[in-house]
């Protein structure tokens, strides 16, 4: 079922591979080693802001909400963006993301202003702020934003819209081109575990992705917010989070994969486990002091407690004892033949 490039675009076969608990571990070394041949030994750390708790949205799934009134909102003034970016940059950081609620307070002027301030620190800016229009892409992308991140989260349809109330699919999917089309470095992803949710549903999502044409993946497990409506669902696993990111390893071998905090959220090694399985990519967060805790998508949130530069040492030396480096640049994906011909 393996080859040596990857894996077929078969979605019976992909749906097989996913629900094997047993051929496992032949599956994330083969992810592995396939990350070893495309995009090298080098983990690269993105430096994560969250900026604001603030969100148009109700999302059955996620801890802000808009229709969660237990949260403690908040939103940074535009300089504390900048000098928390700047004070990454400091760390290290070649690459800066700013992700938030949908918050449209952040008119397409003060988002390129931000942009632009932080771009004078010579990083690539990573922006994750949800569906806008085309014109306010194009302005982001005209200020120096690199790359723009937003999942789908699912391909079935009817799952979506009885889990994104008010949202429209189409709509979400039609921004991703506009993302693209722009000429920004794309990512999307998918969450696993999402009540009523399929293996077959997930290995159409990650055909979805490869036809997309992503540059990034990012994959996580569902974890029930106990402040909203799937409070008592049953969360997604570790186990399941990790095949499906590595099968996506399998069929885009050269695109940038995060091991995400969701998965150390489930186990305290999560993040490991995931960069010998296909990862190459971790976003320790930089955000600063009460806004870490009250940022939270799920519950139980790695390093919610941590300070910017603790988080960024503990992951580097957890990168370091399993043989791999520390990225030295901005981290763009590096295309090679098969990226062409998929």
């Amino acid at each position: 079922m393996f080859e040596p490039d990857g894996i077929a675009p078969d979605k019976e076969k992909i749906a097989a591979l996913l629900a094997d608990e047993s051929r496992q571990e032949e599956l994330f070394q083969q992810a592995d080693s396939v990350r070893r041949r495309y995009v090298g030994d080098a983990v690269h750390l993105r430096g994560l802001i969250e900026f604001s708790n603030i969100c148009r949205n109700n999302c059955m799934y996620c801890g802000i909400r808009c229709g969660n009134k237990q949260v403690c909102r908040y939103r940074m003034a535009e300089e504390e963006v900048v000098a928390t970016a700047c004070r990454a940059a400091d760390m290290g950081f070649k690459t800066i993301v700013l992700q938030s609620g949908e918050d449209i307070y952040y008119t397409s002027d003060r988002m390129c202003r931000i942009i632009e301030a932080i771009k004078k620190r010579d990083v690539a800016v990573t922006l994750s702020i949800g569906e806008r229009e085309y014109k306010e892409y194009k302005a982001f992308r005209d200020a120096g934003a690199d790359r723009y991140l937003m999942r789908i989260e699912t391909t079935d349809k009817d799952l979506y819209h009885r889990l994104d109330p008010g949202m429209s699919w189409q709509h979400r999917y039609e921004c991703l081109l506009m993302i693209r089309e722009l000429g920004y470095e794309l990512g999307s992803g998918i969450m696993v575990g999402l009540p009523g949710q399929s293996i077959e549903s997930i290995a159409a999502d990650l055909l979805f992705l490869k036809d997309l044409r992503i540059d990034m993946a990012g994959i996580g497990p569902f974890i029930p917010h106990p402040q909203t409506p799937l409070a008592k669902e049953k969360g997604g696993t570790l186990e399941l989070s990790l095949r499906t990111m590595a099968v996506m390893r399998l069929l885009l071998p050269d695109i940038n994969i995060p091991a995400t905090t969701a998965m150390e959220s489930l186990h305290p090694d999560g993040r490991i486990k995931a960069l010998r399985a296909g990862a190459n990519v971790v976003m320790p967060n930089v955000t600063e002091g009460e806004y870490r805790k009250l940022y939270e998508l799920y519950p139980g949130k790695a390093g919610a407690d941590e300070t910017p530069l603790h988080s960024r040492s503990i992951i580097g030396e957890k990168i370091k004892s399993i043989g791999r480096t520390i990225g030295t640049g901005y981290g763009s994906r590096r295309r090679t033949d098969v990226a062409a011909r998929s």
